[in-house]
């Protein structure tokens, strides 16, 4: 059967020839390099592991859409920059996709967003917590070799509500009701957890706790590595800093300015700003000393980073465990680079959409980040299997999602094979054929 449908309106003749276009191409994709990421799925097994975390309180007899299916559709729509869940009722008969999950483009539909819905209100907090344990796992064993030391960035990251939600919260800076998210991410970028949590900045004994949770579960798989925590001010606190203490955990944090440390400092600002040379140029001096909070159990290492600039004088702090560096190094190459945690969040928030936190329950809304940080680990495994030395080992997802997933195709399917027909003109395809070639250095 035949439905005919509308052409679109408004093209203009080229060469005196009209344009006629409609919707009736039949089996065409547009996102045929959801393929590679079907491959590199295959490697890291995320979609049955966190199906394997679930209990399904379906029957057998009447499942028609298993819970790994469903996971990994989810995940592909959501790296291939499909977020919204009712995208699904078309995507479910998009051959690139069906290929994606084991079916011919002739065989049955995808499951359609209602399935998606009820899946993401399957998990409970016992499942969220095994999800969560195994997400640490996925990411000790993302590794070829077991590392001497790795470095952990804590962070948190605004997500505006869409309604009466759970744990949803007013935020006075942001002017607005939301969530406050934890987001933890190691040095290189890979992702190793994501916590909802009101909109509110976290407490110390809400932020050990994270702490304590990251650490044990990867201290299961490596009980001798090395690791260095860093996070903002408000990181530094004294449940944090006796946590990594009491657990053999080095830490940089930064300290909020208080009149105690401003004391020690004092001088060097006033010669500072003295020594300035005219003009816009800046000038920038380090001072090391101990002291600590009245809150704090003991005195930590303090280094002040002095800059006077045409606007004033700028003062930062930061307390570290770390003894051997000088204080110039200790702030310049080790802690001014947790700035680049925030690209890592300006990647899992804006480029996969994982604010996406619009259901009513909480768990729900927690199950929705899990999913969206196994899409961020699919794209951030293809993009490592580009050259080292290359522009495509720092491309932005959203980049990367165009030039790689976005690729039309003819799909036609005969009794021996499926042939996909892909544009001649694509400008990416020797990238595409490198990266798959590379695809076993996945780690399995």
């Amino acid at each position: 059967m035949v439905v005919p449908t509308a052409p679109l309106p408004g093209l203009s003749p080229v060469a005196d020839k009209p344009l006629h276009a409609d919707f009736d191409g039949g089996r065409l994709s547009s996102d045929a390099g959801i393929l590679a990421l079907r491959a590199v799925e295959q490697r890291l097994g995320l979609a049955a592991h966190i199906a394997g975390c679930l209990d399904d309180p379906r029957s057998p007899l009447r499942i028609m859409h298993r819970l790994d299916e469903i996971i990994r559709f989810r995940m592909f729509m959501i790296a291939g920059g499909y977020e919204d869940g009712n995208d699904a009722n078309w995507l479910r008969t998009d051959p690139a996709f069906k290929l994606a999950l084991e079916r011919l483009p002739s065989g049955a539909d995808l499951c359609s967003q209602s399935t998606i819905s009820r899946l993401e209100n399957l998990p409970d907090a016992r499942a969220l917590l095994r999800i969560g344990r195994g997400m640490a796992q996925f990411y000790c064993r993302s590794f070829r070799q077991v590392p001497s030391r790795i470095v952990l960035d804590f962070d948190d990251t605004f997500d505006a509500a869409h309604g009466a939600q759970q744990l949803s919260l007013f935020n006075a800076y942001y002017d607005e009701h939301g969530f406050q998210p934890i987001v933890v991410f190691d040095g290189a970028g890979r992702l190793v957890t994501a916590m909802l949590r009101p909109a509110k900045r976290p407490t110390g004994r809400e932020a050990a706790a994270m702490m304590r949770r990251a650490v044990r579960q990867i201290r299961a798989e490596w009980p001798r590595v090395g690791i260095l925590i860093r996070g903002d001010s408000h990181y530094c606190t004294p449940e944090t800093l006796d946590f990594c203490r009491t657990n053999q955990v080095d830490f940089v944090f930064g300290a909020a300015p208080s009149s105690t440390l401003r004391a020690h400092v004092a001088e060097l600002e006033a010669s500072t700003q003295a020594r300035r040379p005219p003009g816009p140029a800046k000038l920038r001096r380090f001072k090391e000393f101990h002291d600590g909070a009245a809150s704090w159990s003991r005195v930590e290492r303090i280094i002040a980073r002095v800059e006077a600039g045409p606007e004033g004088v700028n003062t930062r702090f930061i307390a570290t465990s770390l003894r051997h560096n000088n204080g110039r190094a200790i702030y310049e190459d080790i802690y001014c680079r947790r700035g680049c945690a925030e690209n890592h969040i300006k990647a899992f928030k804006t480029h996969l959409a994982a604010d996406r936190t619009s259901c009513t329950r909480a768990t729900a809304n927690q199950f929705r980040l899990f999913l969206h940080a196994a899409a961020y680990w699919l794209l951030w495994s293809l993009r490592s299997l580009a050259p080292k030395r290359s522009r495509w080992r720092a491309m932005q997802f959203d980049t990367l999602r165009l030039r790689l997933l976005k690729l039309a195709a003819c799909v036609v399917e005969t009794k021996r094979q499926v042939r996909l027909y892909l544009p001649s003109a694509a400008p990416s395809q020797a990238m595409l054929r490198f990266v798959l070639g590379r695809m076993p250095r996945l780690i399995s």
